[in-house]
């Protein structure tokens, strides 16, 4: 995946979270339990958390690609774009994850030309664009945007050569079973 891409493991710095809590509703929390997409009970928005201190695991480590990704303009940060950028380097996909109280956020410009240019990065190094507005996925490929609908836990994506009218090769994506991490077979209502 382009170095643009893939985020290195230490935030950039002078970098910060000041004034951004979107992760805060964004991701589920095992740990509290918080589902995806709710407000954490902790968090005091556009502020921080409440409970810094002693806030679980999943919090410590977590950082979006906004903190680490040095080439990442400042117009990223999710609490102005509505985004937060994460890195799947099992899969080698980078998520954007929209919020569900902008869904349309990364239609509008300069995010999604910028979202375009990833999508042909991705697919030269056999990766993916992943975006998840509100439970509804969609893989983000140079040429359109695929919604695939909401993905059960053990599902995957996986980016295929299909034949179009005339004979050409267009790419498309496709929900799969995902085993150990990797993508399986097509599941059956695909074709």
């Amino acid at each position: 995946m382009s170095e643009d891409l893939v985020p290195p493991l230490t935030p950039v710095p002078g970098r910060s979270c000041d004034g951004c809590t979107l992760c805060c509703k964004i991701f589920a929390i095992p740990e509290l339990p918080k589902p995806r997409h709710e407000w954490c009970k902790h968090c005091d928005t556009g502020k921080g958390c409440n409970v810094y201190e002693t806030r679980p695991q999943t919090c410590r480590d977590f950082y979006c690609g906004y903190l680490l990704m040095p080439n990442l303009p400042e117009h990223w940060k999710p609490s102005r774009s509505r985004m937060v950028l994460t890195w799947e380097s099992h899969a080698n996909r980078m998520v954007i994850n929209v919020d569900g109280g902008r869904p349309d956020a990364w239609k509008k410009e300069p995010y999604y030309a910028q979202i375009k240019k990833w999508a042909v990065a991705a697919l030269k190094s056999r990766g993916q664009v992943l975006l998840w507005q509100g439970k509804d996925a969609f893989a983000i490929l140079p040429n359109r945007d695929v919604f695939l609908g909401p993905l059960r836990v053990g599902q995957g994506v996986a980016i295929v050569e299909r034949r179009a009218p005339g004979g050409a090769i267009e790419l498309d994506a496709i929900v799969v079973e995902d085993r150990d991490g990797k993508p399986g077979a097509p599941l059956p209502q695909q074709r």
